[in-house]
């Protein structure tokens, strides 16, 4: 039992990052109605930016980390906003979905010609000591990523929920033409959506880089597993990303400790042919009606 427990502990905290990055995905497809491939890459950059301020800048650990999170935010948040999702979505989702597979290549390759193609070590902001939770022993880790990614879910989901802002946000997601007339300014919300975006991108490689490593091809597993996360809880629904990656999360430890380590990375494709077989819209999605 104290290992079951261990195990299912640990997977829900790889779990919670995940949703964290899959939410990341739900954001972008409400705001611009368009799939983010780059979305893995988003979770990459960011230790690089880190270990840009600490080797390059000379700051500390904790100042670095406040320097990377700005520079996503402003890289990955509004530069994507602006320079990419402008100019190219009139020209419809497709071409948008391209620019963000091309964009995710040049961010992947980007880093392997700055910073080479050698795994670097990444500090973690908790320390991986062992606590005994009921018989089981958990990295204190484990359980911090879990506390600190549930609840930057819940504060997210409360602020759209309970403030005008957020109001605002969910409108512009489901009717941008209706809000315009309702006087939310439109623009401003969707760029505030892909703020977050890069903020729980950022916040996600912080938490899960230490495990995973700095490195440039990080980003295609991070992608996958996230974008798969969404479509199994349901793409339309925040709740819907933290369930499908908190779920893939377990299943995953489940597996390799009491099945085969060996077909591990399948397990999250075929949760997905599962769900799309038996409840395409996902576990908490809502059907989408669409003229035709």
């Amino acid at each position: 039992m104290s290992q079951f427990l261990q195990v299912f502990l640990s997977g829900l905290a790889t779990g919670a990052v995940y949703a964290l990055v899959a939410i990341g995905f739900t954001l972008v497809w409400q705001a611009a109605q368009t799939v983010n491939f780059a979305q893995g890459e988003f979770v990459m950059v960011p230790a690089f930016f880190v270990l840009i301020g600490m080797h390059w800048l000379g700051l500390s650990f904790w100042v670095a980390l406040l320097f990377g999170f700005a520079v996503s935010i402003v890289v990955l948040g509004l530069l994507f906003k602006k320079l990419i999702v402008e100019p190219i979505l009139p020209h419809g989702g497709i071409t948008l979905i391209i620019a963000t597979m091309a964009l995710g290549i040049l961010l992947k390759e980007s880093a392997k010609e700055f910073y080479g193609a050698e795994a670097q070590p990444f500090p973690a902001m908790f320390p991986g000591d062992q606590i005994d939770v009921f018989g089981a022993a958990v990295s204190l880790r484990d359980l911090l990523n879990l506390v600190i990614s549930l609840g930057i879910v819940i504060l997210l989901t409360l602020f759209l929920n309970r403030t005008r802002t957020g109001r605002c946000m969910q409108a512009t997601a489901q009717n941008p033409g209706v809000a315009e007339i309702l006087g939310v300014d439109v623009k401003r919300m969707v760029l505030y959506t892909f703020l977050i975006n890069a903020a729980l991108a950022a916040l996600a490689s912080f938490l899960i880089t230490p495990v995973y490593l700095a490195k440039f091809s990080n980003g295609e597993t991070l992608g996958l597993i996230a974008f798969i996360a969404a479509i199994v809880g349901g793409f339309n629904q925040i709740r819907g990303a933290l369930v499908g990656g908190l779920l893939i999360g377990v299943l995953d430890n489940l597996t390799a400790t009491y099945v085969t380590a060996q077909y591990r990375a399948a397990l999250p494709l075929v949760l997905l042919i599962v769900i799309i077989l038996v409840r395409p819209q996902g576990i908490m999605g809502t059907s989408e009606g669409r003229a035709v």
